[in-house]
């Protein structure tokens, strides 16, 4: 099997890998699949992830489908690199094979412009025309003209507070914050119309390349709120470069009067979706969030 025969029979690259067909070494590759770099007949590589094997409950339906929407859709807006998807199955996904490389301060600035490019594309409303993922969990891109506020509570903060108390992950004094926080959320302001954004853009989730450049993997993505997607970077310890990467944003789509007080309001997101997967370890990182959303 070679990169060209992948491309235009995808459906028979299991049956390769049943038989041992295709040199496969194991790369990291997240928290919830399984991933390799798959190597074929012609020398070229694919990035393949799957749901692991022998896991307690089977792939989620749609699972790989949501992820490989959203790869194609940011990829279509040629600005942040994106790979290229290969093969779309329902039990697993091969991606265009990216030769990692260190951070750099030029790739960070270089990598603030394109988002700035990306978010400036925009999208037809809030959410997507595909159902979504966020990690393991559905997630709700039901679409929306806005505005921004309602719908982000809605969708994105509500559901995984409900999950996070049924888990026992958050106690009343953290549930009585984000409470407070959706309650009170029109009064943030911010609101601007839907960007085209990556949504699960913690630092992980993005890789830098050998050529120099930044590229997306990972993505929620679907029409947001630009700052959600910066506010995401600077989670789990930061970016490398940060600063270069928001210098470089800036540049390019200079942010709203306010953007920095917000970043909590933004950030809820993802720490909800971590107490809903992964349980009360992240319960102070909620509380944190919530109350500097709420003394912003």
């Amino acid at each position: 099997m070679d990169l060209a025969y992948l491309r235009a029979h995808p459906q028979h690259l299991p049956t390769f890998l049943t038989h041992q067909r295709i040199r496969e070494t194991p790369v990291a590759g997240g928290d919830i699949c399984d991933a390799r770099r798959l190597t074929l007949d012609d020398g070229n590589s694919v990035f393949a992830k799957s749901w692991p094997e022998g896991a307690a409950t089977p792939v989620p339906e749609g699972f790989f489908t949501a992820e490989a929407a959203g790869l194609r859709w940011l990829r279509a807006a040629g600005t942040v690199p994106v790979p290229e998807v290969v093969a779309e199955l329902p039990e697993l996904l091969a991606l265009e094979w990216v030769e990692p490389g260190p951070p750099t301060p030029a790739a960070a600035t270089r990598f603030g412009r394109d988002l700035a490019a990306l978010h400036r594309v925009g999208a037809p409303t809030f959410g997507a025309d595909w159902s979504g993922y966020i990690g393991a969990l559905a997630q709700s891109n039901t679409p929306s003209p806005g505005p921004w506020s309602a719908w982000f509570a809605e969708h994105r903060l509500t559901p995984y507070l409900r999950r996070s108390v049924d888990n026992g992950a958050l106690g009343s004094a953290e549930v009585d914050l984000v409470e407070r926080v959706i309650n009170t959320i029109d009064g943030y302001g911010g609101d601007e119309p839907p960007a085209r954004i990556h949504g699960d853009l913690w630092p992980g989730n993005l890789l830098w390349g050998a050529d120099g450049r930044v590229w997306l993997v990972d993505p929620a993505a679907h029409g947001g709120h630009r700052e959600t997607d910066l506010a995401q970077l600077a989670l789990f310890g930061g970016a490398p470069e940060l600063p270069r990467i928001l210098d470089g944003y800036q540049e390019v789509w200079p942010l709203a009067d306010g953007w920095r007080a917000r970043l909590p309001l933004h950030q809820l997101h993802l720490l909800l979706v971590h107490t809903a997967l992964f349980g009360g370890g992240y319960r102070s990182a909620v509380s944190t969030a919530a109350g500097s959303a709420l003394d912003g």
